[in-house]
């Protein structure tokens, strides 16, 4: 018998496995009950699994909270390559903007901003798993509209990201005005077609 079967004939789940378990367990606890929620504590219980096991894996509840926030939106943030960047970014925005607005993951969202200004590990967790993958496909998908001639050889690929994930998520957090699918699809028309007359 070979020692991986052993491991799990005493009933030992693979790391992966577990893993996953502790990123769900930890994705409803802040999905349902905000950051605070996510201690070591509450998801080592709730996932069936060490304490122990959760400190080798993350440096702080912090930044379990980012990366569980991380896999649980990222299936349904996939950037879509139809060839036409206009349809794409409208599509990819509205269900950017339904994740944060529909299924209750605003709240959370802005949490996790508020609480990186001052957690450097939840920060660089942000960032890590959520934040500069969102952005890498953003920018690799203008790259190609740029290739096909949809977008000007001249565009700075960052700022057009900034322009448009920025505004929603200045809405998100200062909501003087509603953060609406409406919006998303205004958005994409104002950076595609420019501001001149």
């Amino acid at each position: 018998m070979s020692e991986t079967a052993q491991r799990r004939g005493r009933g030992r789940r693979p790391a992966g496995e577990v893993r996953e378990g502790v990123l769900r367990a930890a994705a409803g606890l802040l999905l349902s009950e905000g950051i605070k929620a996510v201690t070591f504590d509450r998801v080592a219980t709730a996932a069936g699994s060490s304490k122990m096991t959760l400190y080798k894996w993350w440096p702080s509840a912090g930044a379990l909270a980012a990366e569980a926030y991380f896999a649980h939106s990222e299936h349904q943030l996939e950037f879509p390559d139809t060839g036409d960047i206009r349809a794409d970014l409208t599509a990819q925005l509205c269900a950017f903007v339904r994740l944060i607005t529909h299924e209750g993951t605003g709240p959370v969202l802005a949490g996790l901003i508020g609480v990186a200004q001052t957690d450097p590990e939840l920060s660089a967790a942000f960032s890590e798993h959520y934040s500069a993958p969102r952005r890498a496909l953003a920018v690799a998908a203008f790259e190609k509209a740029r290739d096909r001639g949809q977008l000007r050889a001249d565009i700075d690929l960052g700022i057009l990201v900034d322009q448009l994930w920025g505004a929603c998520y200045n809405r998100l957090l200062i909501p003087d005005a509603p953060l609406t699918e409406d919006y998303a699809v205004a958005l994409v028309a104002n950076a595609l077609d420019g501001a001149a007359p």
